[in-house]
C-alpha cells in the first residue's frame, strides 16, 4: 500500500493533548494503526500522554525539539528516533526557532 501524504487533508489541532500552539498532521488511520507525518511549529507541543493501548515512534525529519519521556527530557534533531512503548509517558516540544517536522506510527495493541 502507498500512503500519499500530500494527498491527504492537513487537520491543524491546537492544543493537542493539552498542548501548547497547533500540531498540524496529514494521518492514515485505520483499526490497525495510526501513521502521521507532521510539524510542530516553534514553541508548540504535543501535551504529556500515556500510551494504555499503543506505542508510538516518532522519526525526526527536520528540526530539533525534545521529549519529555518517563519524567526525563531527551533532545532530539533530524535523524533520530523516539520510542515510547505501551505503558510510558511522553511529549513532544519544538523548543527551536524552526519547524519540527516528524513521522510517526502508533501501532495498536
Amino acid at each position: 500500500m502507498l500512503i500519499d501524504f500530500s494527498k491527504m487533508e492537513e487537520q491543524a489541532i491546537p492544543g493537542f493533548l493539552g498542548g501548547e500552539g497547533t500540531f498540524r498532521t496529514r494521518m492514515r488511520v485505520d483499526e490497525l494503526c495510526k501513521i502521521m507525518r507532521a510539524c510542530l511549529e516553534p514553541g508548540a507541543s504535543i501535551g504529556a500522554h500515556t500510551h494504555d493501548t499503543s506505542s508510538e515512534i516518532i522519526y525526526i525529519l527536520s528540526g530539533k525539539g525534545k521529549v519529555l519521556y518517563d519524567g526525563a527530557y531527551i533532545p532530539l534533531a533530524a535523524g533520530d528516533c523516539h520510542y515510547c512503548p505501551k505503558g510510558h509517558a511522553h511529549s513532544l516540544i519544538n523548543d527551536g526557532g524552526e519547524n519540527l517536522e516528524f513521522f510517526a506510527v502508533v501501532p495498536f495493541q
